[in-house]
């Protein structure tokens, strides 16, 4: 009996040890991160994106698409919102950095490190990367999957801190969830595909064929700006004014005209930081646009892609274009105002 008994310890802490010797430290799989980071040589994925900043929670499917050889990174990142009117594209390649809006027929050009001067939530190098940075990351393993908590390299500093969790075998991307300094639920990412030996034609990265396939894709009639034409009496729109604004600046005067494009509105702010919030309504064009911002780069405001650059921002919104210009604003306080004009309603006046 007592020999039985030894036998069965022994298998017990022999199923222990085998357990054990399956799992990988925490160094371990760091190490195996690293070497993947410095082997990559692109993917494709898919991804659901769910971001809980405004006044009601925005789903954005996302197409990601990695290339890199020794000449160059190449990236095309495609949102898509079933309830937005014009859909986004983030391409870089050969000539540059490029955002995309298809409805619109138009593209703003940077000369830009975009995606290498942030974190990127849908990047899978940009994650491992925050792994690999952040000293004080906590790690775990849980049902198959390796789960990273770190620090974060946002544009938008309220996303403060992150839960990566990754498959335990291939170490691709599950889940990415982003919360704020307390706790609260900001952004989430679920991966639903991705192909770590995709391959890839010479002009995927194409802006435009991009353009053209995302028209066709959106079903975007060829005649649309004649069709706003004959609209442009009706082409307005409810003026969005921004819930936050730097201390000390105030609305000093709201300018409204009609231009041959529809209408155009002119909020001047004054203070130690004034600024100036031009908005218009925009059209679709018939022959691709393409504006050269120069230095700048694209930024994350949740509900879209702006374009940035030392002393303005840029973005689109369902058929209006906004500018904000300053001369005394951080690019910090441009972004912040950018992303307070919410357009749930509670902006408007």
């Amino acid at each position: 009996m007592r020999r039985l008994f030894l036998l069965i310890v022994m298998f017990i802490a022999l199923l222990g040890l085998i357990t054990a010797c399956g799992e990988k430290s925490q160094e371990e799989v760091v190490q195996d991160l690293d070497k993947k980071l410095q082997d990559m040589d692109g993917y494709k994925g898919k991804a659901s994106m769910t971001l809980e900043t405004g006044e009601e929670a925005r789903t954005y499917n996302v197409d990601i698409w990695h290339m890199q050889n020794e000449k160059n990174k190449y990236y095309k990142v495609h949102l898509k919102n079933d309830n937005e009117e014009q859909n986004q594209m983030i391409i870089r390649n050969d000539d540059g950095v490029f955002v995309l809006t298809p409805a619109l027929n138009k593209s703003f050009r940077f000369q830009s490190d975009w995606p290498n001067n942030n974190s990127q939530v849908y990047l899978y190098e940009s994650l491992i990367s925050d792994i690999l940075m952040d000293a004080e990351r906590t790690f775990a393993i849980h049902e198959g999957t390796y789960v990273f908590e770190t620090k974060t390299n946002y544009q938008n500093k309220n996303l403060h801190h992150q839960e990566i969790v990754l498959d335990a075998k291939s170490l691709e991307p599950r889940t990415v969830k982003i919360y704020d300094a307390d706790y609260k639920l900001l952004v989430s990412v679920e991966f639903t595909e991705f192909d770590q030996n995709a391959s890839f034609d010479d002009n995927d990265f194409d802006t435009d064929k991009n353009m053209t396939a995302a028209a066709i894709e959106d079903e975007i009639p060829a005649s649309a700006e004649e069709d706003d034409n004959e609209n442009q009496e009706n082409n307005s729109f409810e003026v969005v004014y921004p819930s936050y604004q730097p201390q000390g600046s105030s609305l000093e005067d709201t300018e409204e005209s009609m231009t041959d494009t529809g209408q155009k509105v002119v909020l001047s702010y004054s203070g130690d930081q004034s600024f100036t919030i031009v908005e218009r309504s925009e059209q679709a064009l018939q022959a691709a646009a393409n504006v050269d911002v120069g230095a700048g780069q694209p930024v994350d405001l949740g509900f879209t892609v702006g374009a940035q650059t030392e002393d303005s921002l840029t973005w689109h919104h369902n058929g209006v274009e906004y500018l904000l210009a300053s001369n005394d604003l951080s690019q910090e306080e441009m972004m912040a105002i950018a992303r307070s004009m919410d357009y749930s309603g509670q902006n408007l006046k």
